[in-house]
């Protein structure tokens, strides 16, 4: 995808980078929070768990409006192939499955930065900690979804979203770890497979 090798190598991770990446984080926030900010137990869980719901509608604007917009621009569209184009015309490549730390950390201090001028100081680490931890389980549930059997209903019916997504009709399906803004928004209503043999 690139001529220079290290942009090359900055595009491709393994799926656990943002597991090692990340989860240290969320920790250092969860335990910053529990001590610096004085915030007791049950109001850490209360504002993780908001972090962790704002992240679900994040997830699926994020999928909708900036993955699959088109650009006018030769750089954007460059842009957006680098971004997510690839990961359509290469579904099932593993290396490009999750967002390399090289892009993912600076969206993700960008959302700090806008957490910190919205939330109270004292509530601000807690919740992010929530909103960190809905994208690794949005990155973890998109790998398995390519890579995975599934044996448990819920999890067919969620793998099944996001293949239609993939190989039916990319314009529905936005929705990685759940189906619920899809549901909500319109977007779900995906045609079934067509068999296209003739009798």
């Amino acid at each position: 995808m690139f001529e220079r090798g290290w942009m090359e190598a900055l595009s491709k991770v393994h799926f656990s980078v943002p597991l090692i990446v990340y989860v240290p984080i969320v920790l250092a926030l969860v335990f910053i929070s529990l001590s610096r900010d004085k915030l007791v137990l049950i109001q850490a869980l209360l504002w993780f768990t908001i972090g962790l719901a704002v992240w679900t509608p994040t997830e699926y604007v994020l999928h909708r409006w900036v993955f699959h917009s088109v650009p006018s621009s030769r750089w954007g569209l460059r842009l957006h192939f680098i971004m997510h184009g690839v990961h359509h015309d290469y579904p099932n490549d593993a290396r490009r499955l999750v967002m390399p730390p090289s892009a993912s950390l600076p969206i993700a201090a960008l959302f700090y930065g806008l957490f910190w001028l919205l939330l109270p100081q004292a509530d601000l680490n807690a919740c992010f900690a929530g909103f960190l931890s809905g994208y690794l389980v949005y990155d973890m549930t998109h790998y398995a979804l390519h890579h995975a059997t599934f044996r448990l209903p819920w999890l067919k019916a969620l793998k099944r979203h996001h293949m239609q997504h993939h190989f039916v009709d990319a314009t529905r399906g936005f929705g990685v770890s759940s189906p619920l803004w899809d549901v909500v928004l319109g977007s779900d209503r995906q045609q079934p497979i067509r068999d296209t043999r003739p009798d």
